[in-house]
């Protein structure tokens, strides 16, 4: 992940966004070499550090001030996401029959979930830009969290999901 061009919170979130789609997309074209593999590995560690610090930071600084359907939804869709996401790390790799399967259903999930953050006017971005919320803040906390929660992934490896709306399962 690229350190954010700016500080506002929104847009950091957006970046992150954007680096995942195009791994996804460098995913689907990938052959050869463990590429793959690679590319999956990366996607999951970003989805996990972006799922940490919208849950630790921004959806905790949204309650009250967007739609509370809308920010449940975000949580029970994060949980799924994480689910695969431990699948993915804990399988077999490109030798799993079901391993691009379980990558492609990832992204499919992850493109519902970022189209409902990003939905002009209704989005939790939309919502969250409409209130009273100091963006620029947020981002700090946000790029701050972002930077610990990589290094620590990165040396320790990622964590078991850590469920907020589901019961917690063992992959």
């Amino acid at each position: 992940m690229a350190e954010p061009k700016s500080e506002d919170g929104i847009v950091l979130l957006r970046e992150d966004h954007r680096s995942v789609e195009k791994l996804f997309k460098e995913f689907e074209e990938a052959t050869g070499d463990g590429r793959k593999e690679k590319l999956a590995r990366q996607i999951c560690l970003e989805l996990t550090v972006h799922t940490a610090i919208e849950e630790e930071i921004f959806y905790p600084a949204c309650e009250g001030k967007i739609d509370d359907d809308l920010l449940k939804e975000s949580y029970v869709e994060h949980d799924a996401a994480k689910l695969l996401i431990a699948e993915i790390e804990s399988g077999e790799g490109e030798s799993d029959e079901y391993f691009d399967s379980k990558v492609k259903v990832l992204s499919e999930e992850i493109q519902h979930h970022v189209e409902e953050e990003e939905r002009p006017k209704t989005g939790v971005f939309a919502q969250a830009r409409d209130s009273d919320l100091d963006m620029n803040e947020l981002g700090k906390k946000l790029a701050s969290r972002k930077q610990e929660l990589l290094a620590s992934y990165k040396a320790s490896g990622p964590p078991q999901p850590d469920l907020t709306t589901m019961d917690e399962v063992s992959v």
